[in-house]
C-alpha cells in the first residue's frame, strides 16, 4: 500500500481486514461510514429543459424519502461542465438496496422523470471492494 503525503497509510477498509489506524481515519463528525461491502449507485443523467422547478420538488421528496430508508447510508450529486448530473447513492447491503429501488414512492419518481424529466439516463450498481480514507491529522 502507498503511503500518503504526509508519509502514512491511508486507512483501507476491506471486508476482512481493518487497520490498526481506523481510530485516526475515521469518518469526521456528520461523514457518512463508508465500508467496504455497501452497495454503490452511479446515477448519471441528463435532464429535459424546462422541468427544472418540478424536478427540484420531487428531487428533494426523493432525497429525504431515500435518508429515512433502512441502510441507507450517503447521497451525493454533482453537476458536470457539459450539464450531465452524477449522483452516487450508497446503502449498506444489497438488500437494503433493492428494497429502496422496489420502493413504491422511489418507482413512482422514476416513472415520472422517464416521462417528465430526463432525455437520457444510465445507473451502474455494485459493490464497494474496498475504500480507502485519509484525512489530514489534526494539529
Amino acid at each position: 500500500m502507498s503511503s500518503g503525503p504526509d508519509g502514512n497509510h491511508p486507512e483501507e477498509r476491506s471486508p476482512t481486514r481493518r487497520s490498526a489506524t481506523a481510530a485516526a481515519t475515521a469518518p469526521a463528525a456528520g461523514r457518512p461510514s463508508l465500508e467496504a461491502g455497501q452497495i454503490v449507485t452511479v446515477f448519471r443523467s441528463r435532464r429535459r429543459a424546462g422541468s427544472e422547478q418540478e424536478y427540484e420538488r420531487v428531487a428533494a421528496e426523493m432525497d429525504e424519502h431515500a435518508r429515512r430508508a433502512p441502510g441507507f447510508v450517503d447521497i451525493k450529486t454533482f453537476a458536470a461542465e457539459d450539464g450531465e448530473q452524477v449522483s452516487v447513492v450508497t446503502f449498506a447491503s444489497a438488500e437494503e438496496q433493492a428494497a429502496w429501488r422496489a420502493d413504491a414512492r422511489h418507482r413512482a419518481a422514476q416513472d415520472r422523470g422517464r416521462s417528465m424529466f430526463y432525455d437520457e439516463y444510465t445507473i451502474q450498481t455494485g459493490p464497494s471492494t474496498r475504500v480507502r480514507q485519509w484525512r489530514r491529522p489534526e494539529d
